[in-house]
């Protein structure tokens, strides 16, 4: 699968492969264990002569395929996203497969499937790859069953990964087609995270019938309810983000800065209060020419007892304009949450040039981006 919000850096990094950081997720030595004990008690059922050690050598050498079979299909999406210029962070191979994480967001719907489609595109090479190996094998040999085997893996890998819900490939590929049908890429995330919920609902009720019916083990009914689930979350994650997105429109810098009200070193809290009035006022100490050079941070003199703000300086619980980081103003939407990503929960200076024209608080960001959900103010230790 392809991916942008997903951190590649989890894992134990495996090198580098055509320029791509690959880590391998500790869940797919889980995998690699049943794998092994399962396909190697099927090769000592088949061939009786054959010893244990050989049979189970098949079940690693199998497990082997089916990693670089996973590696083949993240590179798929890893060079395609390479050549379009969305980039590429890392690859990480996970127990249901593997994930590429992007530098960026596809700017456009073809680019954005163009990307998803090549990891199955691949995988469906390796099936006829494979598949073509094990015909011109002769008999039934155990190599000739291995490439079978392995081409049917590659060919479940393949059309699994197209079926069209987020998070998977073909979800992707949804994604992109109602955006460029619609020219709203946050309503194609929508649309596709449900299709992906249903699809997880769809294939965790196929196998609890078919495991009902006697049709699937107990082992083979928990793989796929373990992977419906994790459809399932990946959809509604899709559609969560694609709310948030959709009120991007709404982000704007300037119309989310709040003005600062300066005071001069050495007014206490209550005079403060009172000067400015009534209201969420954001407090900065000016020096006796006006300049700018502490802020008071977000609810930061409220933790002041109130038989002291007489007597507490409105400095004192100021942070030093130079710790503060900033954003320029007139920024809005993706450009305006990528800029505070560094500090997801202080506030920022809002500058115009040279000047500060404001405070920006992301907890304003953030009651903008999720409306219902009450955000409380984060406390920070002042200088």
């Amino acid at each position: 699968m392809a991916g942008h919000e997903r951190n590649s850096r989890q894992g134990i990094p495996l090198g580098r492969v055509l320029g791509f950081p690959v880590r391998l997720n500790l869940s797919w030595l889980v995998l690699a264990v049943f794998v092994t004990i399962l396909y190697g008690g099927q090769v000592a059922d088949a061939r009786p002569g054959l010893a244990t050690g050989a049979a189970y050598g098949f079940g690693v050498l199998f497990v082997a395929g089916l990693l670089a079979s996973v590696l083949l299909h993240e590179l798929g999406h890893a060079l395609v996203s390479r050549r379009l210029g969305t980039g590429v962070t890392g690859i990480t191979l996970e127990l249901l497969g593997g994930y590429t994480e992007m530098e960026r967001d596809a700017p456009r719907p073809g680019i954005e499937a163009a990307v998803s489609l090549a990891g199955p595109a691949a995988s469906l090479i390796l099936a006829l790859a494979a598949g073509a190996g094990a015909a011109a094998l002769p008999g039934d040999g155990t190599a000739a069953r291995f490439l079978a085997h392995l081409a049917i893996s590659n060919a479940i890998i393949a059309i699994f990964n197209v079926l069209p819900g987020l998070p998977l490939d073909g979800g992707r590929a949804l994604h992109a087609a109602i955006w460029a049908g619609t020219g709203d890429p946050h309503r194609g995330r929508r649309i596709a995270g449900t299709v992906g919920v249903a699809l997880a609902v769809g294939v965790a009720t196929f196998a609890t019938l078919i495991y009902l019916r006697g049709w699937l083990s107990l082992v083979g009914a928990a793989f796929t309810l373990v992977v419906a689930g994790s459809i399932g979350l990946g959809g509604v994650a899709s559609v969560r983000l694609g709310r948030v997105g959709a009120r991007l429109r709404l982000l704007d810098v300037d119309r989310l800065t709040r003005p600062i009200f300066g005071v001069p070193a050495g007014t206490t809290i209550a005079e403060a209060h009172r000067l400015a009035g009534a209201g969420d006022t954001v407090f900065g100490v000016v020096d006796p020419d006006g300049r700018l050079w502490a802020v008071v941070p977000e609810a930061e003199d409220a933790t002041v007892p109130v038989d002291r703000r007489g007597v507490v300086e409105i400095d004192t619980v100021a942070r030093l304009v130079g710790l503060y980081r900033s954003v320029p103003a007139g920024l809005s939407g993706d450009d305006l949450l990528r800029a505070v990503e560094d500090d997801p929960v202080g506030d920022y200076l809002v500058t115009a040039g040279e000047d500060v024209v404001g405070i920006l608080r992301v907890s304003d960001v953030k009651r903008v981006i999720r409306p219902t959900e009450r955000v409380s103010p984060t406390r920070r230790s002042g200088t």
